[in-house]
């Protein structure tokens, strides 16, 4: 395959870094305004539309494992979209990853209930929800990916950051559709009122194309592919040079964990009969909590551009493990004014300081040749962990689904190995955009790239 030469100096247009990170907001603003919706309706609607309602728990924990689902997708998707985005560029993997994304969601606003097909319904439910992990297996390593190889080389991680912005302006999108929604009458609600947040995700899907159907391919990718080409088997050179580093970035990507229990579980667990807080007050804590995330990841991500990722990373991933408990416990005591303040340090302060720097310090693990597939593929195995990580709490909740100390504490024990990964890892901040994740012992030359 060929790809088009440029010269080895060249440079990002003007205005590219801004373009490559509004970009990379944008989509990631989709996928977590589509993951978000889905998670807020499985919790609170899908147990009633989809499943048996007559064995609420039953209902309710399926419902829950097709949240999972789409992680379980996510590594299969990682293998063949980082595959292409390493061969063929950032940018077709960003389209098609957002228009995957919009029409899986929008189907799934169609799709019939269990009442009106019985066992297909929630059949459908699983293969859309399964090309919805399909679409996000890619869609934040490419977007990670093009916005630091855009970025100028001591803003990486403010630049990459977007990209986890992205997500926050998403769940806050879909938080402020669901409230209005959730507040409906019990009848329209679980009629039609449901399917409109899902619905609406086309009209951020062409936004989103609108803006990357413009941008430029990366700097790093054209002149990695013009002057030593693209890598014929990514794979195999992953393995080969960054097999340590991909299990870094799967040990990492638990502490998405923080996020699942918090945005999925902890929901549930709010709203159920245990403890009684309304649909529309749980839904306005992780709006508020969005809202201060939006202003604290790029302020985190900048100072990693100070100090380093590291320190950056730990500070979330060790200050998550005990805000979690925090959180839970306040929800435990019905205090709304606890849950609320809790809930935005836990969740918009604290979590931000790692979910607002992996981008870029995963990203700057890997050289350009494998760097989508390297954070795809180890990103996603370690979401799959996490996605499913909300299943496994609703277990170990118990049968009245009140343990909250125990999903706390198995929580925390999710962020012990991202802990692990950062200490053993090297601090890149400081290493210039061509070098990074490059190896002196590695010959000259390699069998396995093809010359554009």
């Amino acid at each position: 395959m060929s790809v088009p030469a440029v010269p080895h100096d060249a440079t990002a247009p003007p205005g590219q870094p801004k373009k490559a990170a509004a970009a990379a907001w944008i989509g990631s603003a989709l996928e977590y305004y589509d993951f978000f919706i889905y998670g807020s309706a499985a919790a609170l609607i899908f147990p009633e539309v989809f499943f048996d309602a007559s064995d609420p728990a039953t209902a309710t924990l399926l419902s829950l494992a097709t949240f999972g689902v789409a992680y379980a997708a996510r590594p299969v998707g990682a293998f063949f979209l980082g595959h292409f985005g390493d061969r063929l560029g950032r940018k077709k993997i960003m389209v098609f990853t957002l228009i995957l994304m919009g029409v899986s969601t929008f189907l799934i606003g169609c799709l019939p209930t269990r009442a009106q097909v019985g066992g297909a319904a929630p059949v459908l439910l699983v293969l859309c929800r399964v090309l919805q992990g399909i679409s996000a297996a890619g869609e934040q390593a490419s977007a990670s990916s093009m916005s630091l190889e855009h970025a100028p080389p001591d803003r990486r991680g403010f630049f990459t950051s977007f990209t986890l912005s992205g997500t926050q302006g998403g769940q806050l999108i879909a938080t402020l559709v669901f409230i209005p929604v959730a507040a409906l009458p019990e009848e329209q609600l679980l009629s039609w009122g449901w399917r409109l947040p899902f619905w609406l995700s086309i009209a951020v899907a062409v936004v989103g194309y609108l803006i990357r159907r413009r941008l430029a391919e990366t700097p790093a990718f054209a002149q990695q592919a013009a002057v030593r080409g693209v890598a014929r088997l990514p794979l195999a050179v992953l393995l080969r040079e960054h097999w340590a580093d991909v299990l870094r970035v799967v040990a990492g990507a638990l502490v998405a964990s923080v996020s699942t229990i918090f945005t999925v579980w902890a929901l549930a667990y709010a709203t159920s009969d245990a403890v009684g807080m309304s649909r529309s007050s749980m839904l306005w804590v992780g709006a508020l909590a969005n809202v201060v995330a939006l202003g604290a990841i790029p302020l985190w991500a900048m100072l990693s551009d100070r100090i380093g990722r590291r320190p950056v990373y730990l500070i979330g991933a060790v200050g998550s493990a005990v805000t979690m408990f925090l959180y839970l416990w306040a929800i435990s005591t019905g205090s709304y004014p606890l849950i609320l303040v809790l809930g935005t340090v836990a969740f918009g302060v604290v979590y931000s300081a790692a979910n607002g720097v992996w981008p870029s310090f995963y990203g700057e693990m890997f050289s350009t040749r494998v760097r989508l597939s390297g954070m795809a593929i180890g990103t996603q195995i370690g979401f799959a962990v996490a996605g499913f990580a909300v299943t496994f709490a609703a277990e170990i909740a118990g049968p009245d689904g009140t343990d909250w100390s125990s999903v706390a504490l198995f929580t925390a024990a999710l962020c012990v190995p991202p802990v692990i990964a950062a200490l053993s890892a090297r601090e890149t901040h400081r290493v210039p955009t061509e070098l990074l994740g490059e190896r002196t012992d590695r010959p000259a030359s390699q069998p396995e790239t093809v010359s554009a």
